[in-house]
């Protein structure tokens, strides 16, 4: 038994690593957190921080469930809450204002604020921060202290830091010019977005006459913040909640009989919206007005679904209350289903109904059962106690009631919405603006060059040398290796080579058969059997050895350049060159080279000069595109300027 309820402990301890979509998490960290402080300071601040909150909140409805703090001991003792803004974004806003109004009036405390985006507050102001900030590197880094963002840089916590080491820095450096300190314009941003609270957030507030039944009014006048709980009603329902509207024994006990009275409620724009576009048929038992009154209907069909949502609300929370269940069930039976307790079971089934039925009673003697039955009743107990005073039509007749606001923000939202993409724009632009100045202000550091510069003032002499030295230093066996993608980590057997012996070899098999040009017709059997088989006359160190290898090469290589003088002369290839001296090629050789009379001789080729002229005509023609010159100069560690090569 031991075992199960150790097995069971487990499961029901597992919880999703993502928060909610639609929920805001605060914690509020007092520097004396960090110290051994009784837990009456926690409780005193606990209750100051409440009442300071108070009037801040009190004009305004919340979508779901209104701001609240509670204390938590670990990982140390602290205050914190966490609040469902669902469809209405302005709650998890006017949460932030809170929290920063706090913080000016409690300088003392380090607050910190996230949703399922993690850092929101960093979304919102992307575009002024640091470029080392990301999600990866922002925990336990950013926090609310004494009305300012405070983000520790890494110059203070290369790793990322724990929240007692972040506490403790933040403790120790107040005030506006802290090292932790946001910058200005991270600050200027942040402060334009939450200095449209609170007022942004009280014009939030939708008021509307409708017609309801006498006890729905009753409600609201005593609890007004009801009225989330009965849009969540109707907004949510099912079939199962269709079935208590139908009826509506709590809240229209008479049926028709029942006294419809006209008032006022105060919801928000959401909450409007969503009984405004939904179409519901009014149960049978509900009076409603005739249509011709095109006004009066419209009231009382919005009192009509207020009144189905309290109805439907109220049947749903007494019966999970006295089952226990609810959300807490629901996360807990999930958290069986990923651990794998129901063994792949079929729902319906009768032994995945037997495993329920366990996992039901370990769940109803845990203690998340009673708090769950608990918070779920007490919406309900509420209830109970404003319609069991006495009450009637009379308490609401004879009352001045202001109209109705306009709903045309319903309607007619395109122009801000426009207006907000367009703020974003602006943004966007004024950012894309700078990173293309900073670039440019780089390539021009890079260069050394204004963008006015004058391409004579490059050195392009320094291409030849970079082009020499980069051969030089690809053209190893480990630059080759490392361009062809060879592993690094391959198994080479090691090759035993005397370099200077190959090369005297193979200068010796170039001499001896340049020395005998007439012996074309030599029979091979009388020769060598191979080209590296040697006569002992030829070994190395003897004196009939260096004689060949002397007159063999230096005959080899006149014979060789003759031919191939011979071959470049009937092509163009000369003149798609530029030679060393330009006159000398025009002049015919007067009998001081060995060349047949009737042949001109090649004047030298400049060889660095035709490497930069052929570098930026193919650079030029690129256009400033990437391209083989671009990324061979990039290679080289070289950036000519953008206009090389235009006009020349």
């Amino acid at each position: 038994m031991a075992a199960g309820t150790s097995s069971y402990s487990s499961i029901f301890s597992l919880k999703n690593s993502r928060p909610p979509d639609d929920t805001v998490f605060y914690s509020i960290y007092p520097d004396s957190c960090l110290s051994s402080s009784s837990a009456e300071d926690l409780h005193s601040l606990h209750l100051q921080i409440l009442n300071y909150v108070q009037p801040l909140t009190a004009p305004y409805i919340w979508q779901h469930q209104p701001f609240s703090l509670s204390i938590t001991p670990a990982p140390v003792p602290h205050l914190s809450g966490h609040l469902c803004f669902g469809d209405n974004l302005e709650d998890e806003w006017f949460v932030v204002h809170i929290l920063f109004e706090i913080s000016k009036r409690f300088p003392n405390l380090s607050i910190r604020v996230w949703d399922s985006d993690g850092e929101f507050l960093l979304i919102e102001c992307a575009f002024h921060l640091p470029k080392w900030l990301n999600p990866e590197t922002s925990t336990n880094r950013v926090f609310l202290r004494s009305g300012r963002l405070h983000i520790l840089p890494p110059s203070i916590f290369q790793e990322t830091p724990n929240l007692e080491d972040a506490l403790r820095l933040l403790a120790s450096q107040d005030g506006k010019d802290s090292s932790t300190s946001a910058p200005d314009a991270v600050q200027l941003h942040l402060n334009k977005k939450i200095g449209e609270y609170p007022e942004r957030a009280y014009g939030n507030v939708h008021k509307v006459r409708v017609l309801v039944p006498v006890s729905v009014a009753w409600l609201l006048r005593h609890e007004p913040c009801l009225i989330s709980l009965s849009v969540e009603g109707f907004y949510d329902r099912d079939i199962d909640s269709m079935k208590y509207a139908a009826r509506m024994e709590r809240l229209l006990p008479r049926g028709k009989q029942e006294e419809m009275v006209e008032v006022v409620v105060r919801m928000s724009r959401t909450m409007y919206a969503q009984l405004v576009q939904q179409k519901f048929q009014a149960p049978a038992c509900y009076p409603m007005p005739e249509r011709s009154n095109v006004a009066k209907y419209l009231e009382a069909e919005l009192g009509m679904k207020i009144a189905c949502g309290f109805e439907m609300m109220y049947q749903m929370r007494k019966k999970q209350g006295a089952e226990g269940k609810g959300s807490t069930w629901e996360a807990f039976r999930d958290s069986l289903e990923r651990s794998g307790y129901f063994k792949g079971l079929l729902p319906g089934s009768n032994k995945y109904k037997t495993l329920l039925e366990k996992a039901e009673g370990y769940y109803q003697n845990s203690s998340l059962y009673s708090r769950a039955s608990e918070v779920l009743s007490e919406p309900v107990k509420r209830i109970d106690e404003i319609l069991a005073l006495p009450h009637s039509a009379d308490d609401f007749k004879s009352l001045e009631l202001p109209p109705s606001d306009d709903d045309s923000w319903l309607y007619g939202g395109e122009d801000e919405l426009n207006a907000a993409l367009q703020e974003r724009q602006k943004e966007m632009d004024f950012f894309n603006s700078k990173l293309k100045k900073k670039h440019k202000s780089k390539e021009q550091e890079e260069q050394g060059l204004a963008s006015d510069q004058d391409v004579d003032e490059y050195d392009l002499g320094g291409i030849a040398k970079s082009m020499q030295s980069f051969i030089e230093k690809m053209s190893s066996y480990k630059g080759a290796e490392l361009l062809l993608g060879l592993p690094d980590d391959r198994n080479l057997k090691d090759v035993d080579l005397d370099v200077d012996q190959f090369m005297k070899d193979m200068e010796s098999v170039m001499g001896l058969r340049g020395s005998d040009k007439n012996d074309s017709d030599i029979d091979l059997e009388e020769g060598s059997s191979s080209d590296l088989d040697f006569d002992d006359d030829y070994e190395e160190g003897s004196e009939h050895a260096d004689d060949i290898d002397e007159d063999g090469e230096n005959e080899f290589m006149h014979s060789y350049s003759d031919a191939l003088n011979k071959e470049l002369k009937a092509t163009t290839l000369d003149k798609t060159f530029v030679h060393a001296n330009e006159e000398t090629s025009k002049k015919k050789d007067e009998g001081t080279s060995n060349v047949d009379d009737e042949m001109e001789e090649l004047t030298p080729v400049d060889v660095d000069f035709n490497l930069v002229k052929n570098f930026l005509e193919s650079y030029s023609s690129q256009e400033g595109l990437s391209g083989p010159a671009s990324n061979l100069l990039g290679l080289m560690g070289l950036r000519l300027p953008d206009d090389v090569g235009k006009g020349k």
